[in-house]
């Protein structure tokens, strides 16, 4: 009996570092939500993991409106990582998600050092698989201060974080000046992962006000336009340090798109900004990446990590 190619028996299971998922593909943070928003469009729990979007200590409101547009076939938003702050989420948008047996991935924030340890110390004994350490998001009013393009400061926030006893991966911008240094003291300081990358800085005037059209002025790229800069990223990390775990996330929008960042490099792939115009696409790339590995005769994603690297 032949196999149907409806039916793919290909193993798209994978770790990031300790932290073991029944896909590659997960939620990237900033779109899925902070909860179980897209469980109406398919089984969350059959996708690697759900990051949720950043939560700062506190609840904050983010920037003013509009604070989402088109940027041609992408798209640019100065949300300014508006939550509901760490305690409001444990008690809904957590319960949501163990409610469906997410595997989950708590995604932090903060203005300062001081803030992200209190919001660590807020998830500490919290059993989510891993925290994701924001260092990186432009939508802040002070953006050219984005702790991700230092190496000092990618540091001191990792190491403000070290009341976790879960796995942290640290979110790091694909544009920072000495991108491989910014990774190395990420790694010194304890971070076990990083996540390759956060939108890019941008801008959108609409020419008959003639002013921006974020109310916010700039904001950040994501989609398509970020695809080949973080893609350049993976490659260009995992050519540094072989044996880093890193997550891939940008402009992820097909399976050939998340195949892309794992022969990059990529032990994971983050999912977002697709999931506006397709909220099922998570799950239609998870499919398309088997079915692929089916035809190719590939059984683990194991035999094509890193493959573009020779």
């Amino acid at each position: 009996m032949s196999r149907r190619s409806s039916d793919p028996r290909a193993s798209s299971a994978t770790s990031v570092g300790d932290v073991t998922l029944t896909d590659a593909i997960m939620l990237a943070s900033g779109t899925a939500g902070h909860g179980a928003e897209l469980a109406a469009y398919g089984n969350l729990s059959a996708l690697g993991a759900v990051v949720t979007k950043s939560l700062a200590a506190f609840p904050w409101e983010g920037n003013r409106a509009p604070r989402v547009a088109p940027a041609g076939v992408s798209m640019i938003n100065a949300v300014g990582l508006a939550g509901p702050g760490v305690a409001q989420w444990l008690s809904h948008g957590y319960e949501d998600l163990r409610a469906v047996n997410a595997t989950v991935v708590a995604s932090i924030w903060g203005r300062t050092v001081e803030e992200f340890a209190a919001a660590a110390a807020a998830l500490r004994g919290v059993p989510v698989a891993a925290v994701e350490i924001n260092a990186s998001c432009p939508n802040l009013e002070a953006r050219n201060a984005i702790f991700a393009n230092s190496p000092d400061a990618t540091a001191e926030v990792v190491a403000a974080t070290d009341v976790l006893t879960v796995p942290r991966w640290v979110k790091l911008t694909t544009t920072a000046p000495g991108l491989l240094e910014v990774v190395d003291a990420a790694v010194s300081a304890g971070a076990s992962a990083v996540t390759l990358g956060n939108t890019l800085t941008g801008l959108v005037i609409d020419i008959d006000s003639r002013q921006p059209v974020l109310g916010n002025g700039g904001g950040g790229v994501s989609g398509e336009a970020a695809r080949p800069v973080a893609l350049r990223a993976v490659f260009d990390v995992r050519a540094h340090n072989p044996n880093l775990p890193i997550v891939g996330v940008g402009g992820v929008s097909t399976s050939e798109d998340a195949l892309a960042m794992i022969m990059a490099g990529a032990d994971a792939v983050q999912v977002g900004t697709v999931t506006f115009a397709d909220p099922r696409a998570p799950w239609k790339i998870s499919r398309g990446c088997r079915e692929w590995m089916d035809r190719h005769g590939v059984v683990s994603l194991d035999a094509i990590k890193g493959a573009a690297h020779g």
